[in-house]
């Protein structure tokens, strides 16, 4: 009786952390396209990054939710150590590095990062 109550609890643990990291509430894993867009931003008072993902989903331009960060199991905003970290992420998550480019103008300081969807 204890292992199959193990075995269940062990099930519902790794079904939860399987769709665990979700961008628009949409798990990291389906995320359904060929090519996805990290951009890397500077936290205020902090050395770490902000990340957010753009793969063509649909955003609102006046919400408090921002849909293109990603989220953890607890739907809080994942934060990075570098750009290197979220690379390394998304790496573990199904994804491959192809190029790079950063913007640096008055408005947009920022690091972007293409990545194709392995297959």
């Amino acid at each position: 009786m204890k292992n199959k109550i193990l075995i269940l609890i062990g099930t519902v643990v790794m079904a939860h952390s399987a769709f665990a990291q979700t961008v628009n509430d949409v798990p990291l894993k389906e995320i359904d396209v060929d090519y996805i867009q990290i951009i890397g931003t500077g936290r205020t008072l902090s050395t770490k990054v902000n990340v957010e993902i753009d793969f063509g989903q649909e955003t609102k331009s006046v919400s408090f939710k921002n849909g293109t960060n990603i989220k953890d199991e607890k739907g809080r905003n994942m934060k990075f150590n570098s750009m290197m970290d979220a690379l390394n992420f998304m790496s573990a998550n199904g994804f491959s590095f192809q190029f790079a480019y950063t913007m640096n103008d008055e408005k947009d300081k920022a690091v972007y990062y293409i990545l194709k969807k392995n297959k």
